[in-house]
């Protein structure tokens, strides 16, 4: 039985570095997708799919749902620990829907918890701009107006995810605007009371 854990939280919120530091901190159990790196290495791969997978992330638009919950059921079945974080699912209300529809069916996956990096939108726009100017190469989804778009895109199907998985028990909110180890700690000792 794989346990999963999605990460959700605003563009520059923090919450791909604090999955990962979990999941190296735990290289035996613990192992970290996030939806990002899982499209853009389809992306790189250079297929059909990845061009079809480009031509959405470059607007920040988001990508079709089929594409997505295929990519991810996938990810989550073959991981090789039993341990499973997602970052950056879900981003709207279908997805969530969709991915809830699958888990009823699904013996082997076991949602355990939504945890939600909290953070202002001031910095998340602060983050993902320096790190636009840090980088030597910028990613082509971190620039101003595409910064907006995604917050909206973000934004918009909140509070009805925020409620859901509330009313399901599953919602855990963490303050993502603190020093990266106080978050990483506390997000990594709640993952391990939830596995014990």
């Amino acid at each position: 039985m794989k346990k999963l854990f999605l990460i959700i939280g605003a563009p520059g919120s923090g919450k791909t570095t604090d999955a990962s530091l979990i999941a190296e901190r735990h290289p035996d159990t613990v192992v970290h997708y996030s939806t990002g790196d899982m499209l853009r290495e389809e992306v790189a791969s250079g297929s059909e799919l990845g061009h079809t997978i480009e031509s959405y992330i470059s607007k920040g638009a988001l990508v079709p749902l089929k594409i997505i919950i295929d990519t991810i059921i996938s990810a989550i079945k073959h991981a090789p620990k039993d341990v499973v974080l997602i970052d950056g699912y879900p981003r709207s209300v279908e997805q969530m829907k969709a991915l809830d529809e699958i888990l009823q069916t699904e013996d082997e996956i076991d949602l355990v918890s939504v945890i939600e990096v909290r953070v202002s939108e001031a910095v998340a726009k602060e983050r993902i701009l320096g790190r636009a100017a840090e980088a030597e190469v910028a990613r082509s989804d971190d620039s101003v107006e595409v910064f907006y778009d995604r917050m909206n895109i973000y934004n918009e199907p909140l509070a009805e995810i925020q409620k859901f998985y509330t009313d399901k028990n599953l919602l855990k909110v963490i303050d993502g605007e603190r020093t990266l180890d106080v978050i990483v700690d506390e997000m990594d000792d709640f993952v391990q009371s939830k596995i014990k």
